[in-house]
C-alpha cells in the first residue's frame, strides 16, 4: 500500500478516520508519551534536574538491582504467587461456566451469575479491609480454627504449614505459610465470576446440533463436554492463557500492599510491591523505574513466547 492509496482511502473513508482520532489520541497522550519516563532507568534522578537534565549512570540502576540481596526474593515471590494463582484461578472460571452452562432454570442461573459478579466490582481496599477482618486475631476465620483446636494444626502440619499450637490472639496476615493461600484463594472469589464471562460468551457459539448428534449416538453429559464443549472453547482458552503467561511477572500490586506486613516480606514481597516502596518510600525513582523496566522487558518477552509456542502446536494465537 504505497501512499497514494492512503490519502485515496482517507479522503473516501474521512468520517471513519474521525471517529477513530479519539482513540489515537488517548493511546498517544496515555500510553506512549508516558514511556519517556523509561529515561529515569539510567539516570540518577533528582527533582531538581528532571528528567532531561538529571545525572546519566547508564546501567548502573540495573546492575545494581541484579546484584541486590531482593532480586531473587522477589523474582521467586513473584513467580509463586503467579504461578499458584494460575493453577488455581485460570481453570476456575472455566469450570464455573461450565457448570453454569448445564443449568437450565434460567432465574436461577442469573441469581448465581449475579451473586458471582458481585465480588469483582468491590474495590480492592474494601476487598482488603474485609480479608484483614476475617483473618484478625478476633475475626471470623481466627475463632472458627480456635474452636476447632489442636486438631486444626496437625491436618494443617499434613499439607506443610508450619502453625502455632494455639490460633488465639493471632493475627494470620502475621504467619508467613498463611499469606500466600489466602492470596490465591481470595483471588478466586474476587474473579471467578467475571472471568467466566467470556467463557459463557464462547459456550453460547457452540453449534447446538452437534449436541443433538451426540445425544443420538448415545453420548453422556460428561462425553459432550469433553468431546464438543471444551474443544468448541479450546481457542478462546488459549488466547487467555497466553495473555496470562505474559502477565506471570505483573501481580496486583495494590491487593499485595494492603496485605503484606514486614514479618512476612520473605513470602509476598514481589517485584511490583517493591518497586513501589523503593520508589515512593526510599524516593529511588531512577532505580524503581530500572526494576519496572526490566519486568516489563521479561513480560513483553514471556508474551512472545507463550504466542509462538500456541501457534506452533494449537494454531491459535494472538498475532
Amino acid at each position: 500500500m504505497n501512499l497514494r492509496t492512503v490519502k485515496k482511502d482517507f479522503l473516501h473513508n474521512w468520517p471513519i478516520y474521525l471517529l477513530a482520532l479519539p482513540i489515537f489520541v488517548y493511546f498517544i497522550i496515555w500510553n506512549y508519551l508516558p514511556m519517556i519516563g523509561n529515561m529515569l532507568a539510567f539516570e540518577d534522578y533528582s527533582a531538581r534536574g528532571g528528567f532531561l537534565f538529571s545525572k546519566w549512570v547508564g546501567l548502573k540502576n540495573f546492575a545494581d538491582f541484579f546484584q541486590s540481596y531482593y532480586l531473587w526474593r522477589t523474582i521467586r515471590n513473584t513467580l509463586v504467587l503467579s504461578i499458584l494463582s494460575i493453577i488455581v484461578n485460570f481453570p476456575a472460571p472455566i469450570i464455573f461456566a461450565l457448570l453454569l452452562n448445564e443449568i437450565e432454570n434460567e432465574m436461577f442461573k442469573k441469581v448465581i451469575q449475579t451473586i458471582s459478579y458481585m465480588p469483582y466490582f468491590v474495590s480492592t481496599v474494601v476487598i482488603c479491609g474485609i480479608i484483614i477482618d476475617f483473618f484478625s486475631y478476633n475475626g471470623a476465620i481466627t475463632t472458627m480454627l480456635v474452636k476447632l483446636g489442636i486438631r486444626v494444626e496437625t491436618d494443617l502440619k499434613s499439607f506443610g504449614l508450619s502453625m502455632p499450637t494455639n490460633f488465639a490472639n493471632t493475627d494470620l496476615l502475621n504467619i508467613k505459610s498463611f499469606f500466600r493461600p489466602i492470596y490465591v484463594l481470595s483471588g478466586t472469589w474476587q474473579g471467578l465470576g467475571y472471568g467466566s464471562i467470556i467463557y459463557l460468551a464462547a459456550l453460547s457459539g457452540v453449534d447446538q446440533e452437534l449436541y443433538e448428534a451426540a445425544k443420538i449416538d448415545g453420548a453422556g453429559r460428561w462425553q459432550q463436554t469433553i468431546h464438543i464443549t471444551l474443544p468448541s472453547i479450546a481457542p478462546t482458552v488459549i488466547i487467555m492463557l497466553i495473555l496470562t503467561i505474559s502477565s506471570l511477572l505483573n501481580t496486583s500490586m495494590e491487593k499485595i500492599i494492603l496485605l503484606y506486613r514486614p514479618i512476612t516480606y520473605e513470602v509476598s514481597d514481589v517485584i511490583s510491591s517493591f518497586v513501589y516502596r523503593r520508589a515512593f518510600v526510599d524516593h529511588d525513582y531512577g532505580y524503581s523505574t530500572a526494576v519496572g523496566l526490566f519486568n516489563s522487558f521479561v513480560s513483553l518477552m514471556l508474551l512472545f513466547i507463550a504466542n509462538s509456542l500456541s501457534r506452533r502446536y494449537s494454531e491459535t494465537s494472538l498475532f
